[in-house]
C-alpha cells in the first residue's frame, strides 16, 4: 500500500486486481485521501479494518492532520469494512441515504457473516457495518476542512447508493465504481441501464483526473469513461437480443464475441455473471 499524488491534495491507494481473499486483505479497491486545510478527507475506506490502519499508517506520513470526514461511494463490502477504524478516530462518514435499507437488511448481515470466514483474519467478529452520520439526498455541494466537494447522486446504477464526488479546484472526480480501469467491471444486480445514463452525467464535469474505485487513476477521464460505457452498451446489447428472441442465455453467451474484453483482468471470474444478470435485467424490462 503505498499513496500516489494524482494533484496538489489528492492522494489515493490502489487495489489489486483480484478478487477478495485472505491473502491479499481484501485489498481490491481504492481509497482517495484528500489534504485539506483542516483535516484529511478520505473517499472510501477499504475492504477491512487492518487494511484501514495501514491507510492510517501512510496518511501520516503527508500529513499530521487528524482524519475528518470519510464520503462512501456505495456499501460494497470491498469499500466499507474498513470504516470502523475511521470512525472510532473520530471521522464524520457521509452516505447516500439509500444505504439505510442495505444496513438494514438480511443480505448485509449474511455478506459480513461470509466474509469473516472467507477473509479471515482481516475480517474477523470485531467487524462491524457502520451507520453514516450524515445523510446525502440530493447533489449538493459540501464544505469541508475548506475545501468544496460537489456531491452528485448517480444511483440507482453499480448499487441503489451510488455517490461520485468532484473537487472542481483541483479537477480530480471520485467515480466509485461506475468506473472500473484495466479489469471487467462488477456489474452484480445493477441497473445497468441507469449506469449508463450515470456516466454521462459524469462526462459533462470539467474532469482532469478521475479516481476510479478498482484500477489506476485515469488522466484521460472521457475515454476512460467511454470504455466502462462501451461495455455496459454491449452486454445490454447482445442480452438484449438474445432475451428479446427468448434464445436460452447458455446459447447466447456462447454465441457472442467477447474478444474486446477478453484480455481484461476478471474476465473469467465476472464476464459471464455480468451478462446472466444482464440477461434477467432485460428479461424483467420486456416485461
Amino acid at each position: 500500500m503505498v499513496l500516489q499524488q494524482v494533484s496538489p491534495s489528492v492522494w489515493y491507494v490502489q487495489g489489486v486486481s483480484e478478487l477478495g481473499s485472505s491473502a491479499n486483505q481484501n485489498f481490491i479497491s481504492n481509497a482517495a485521501v484528500v489534504a485539506t486545510p483542516a483535516g484529511v478527507v478520505l473517499v472510501d475506506a477499504l475492504g477491512s479494518p487492518a487494511l484501514a490502519k495501514r491507510l492510517v499508517a501512510e496518511i501520516k506520513k503527508i500529513t499530521p492532520l487528524p482524519i475528518t470526514h470519510v464520503l462512501v461511494t456505495h456499501y460494497h463490502a470491498d469499500h466499507i469494512y474498513g470504516l470502523q477504524v475511521f470512525k472510532d478516530l473520530g471521522a464524520k462518514i457521509f452516505a447516500h441515504r439509500a444505504a439505510l435499507d442495505y444496513l438494514n437488511s438480511d443480505t448485509a448481515q449474511l455478506r459480513l457473516e461470509a466474509s469473516r470466514e472467507q477473509l479471515f483474519p482481516w475480517v474477523d467478529e470485531h467487524t462491524r457495518l457502520v451507520m453514516p452520520d450524515a445523510w446525502i439526498d440530493t447533489d449538493q455541494e459540501l464544505l469541508l476542512g475548506g475545501m468544496r466537494f460537489q456531491a452528485r447522486i448517480v444511483g440507482p446504477a453499480h448499487t441503489p447508493e451510488d455517490l461520485a464526488f468532484y473537487l472542481p479546484t483541483e479537477k480530480v472526480l471520485f467515480a466509485g465504481d461506475l468506473v472500473f480501469r484495466n479489469r471487467i467491471p462488477f456489474v452484480g444486480q445493477a441497473d445497468s441501464r441507469h449506469w449508463i445514463t450515470a456516466l454521462d452525467q459524469l462526462l459533462s464535469f470539467d474532469t482532469r483526473v478521475i479516481v476510479p474505485g478498482h484500477g489506476p487513476v485515469s488522466n484521460d477521464a472521457r475515454h476512460d469513461m467511454q470504455q466502462t460505457r462501451e461495455y455496459l452498451v454491449y452486454l445490454r446489447t447482445a442480452m438484449g437480443r438474445a432475451a428479446e428472441a427468448m434464445e436460452p442465455f447458455e446459447e447466447a453467451y456462447q454465441k457472442t464475441d467477447w474478444s474486446q474484453f477478453a484480455h481484461l483482468p476478471l474476465f473469467k471470474s465476472a464476464n459471464r455473471m455480468n451478462a446472466y444478470n444482464t440477461y434477467l435485467q432485460l428479461e424483467h424490462e420486456a416485461k
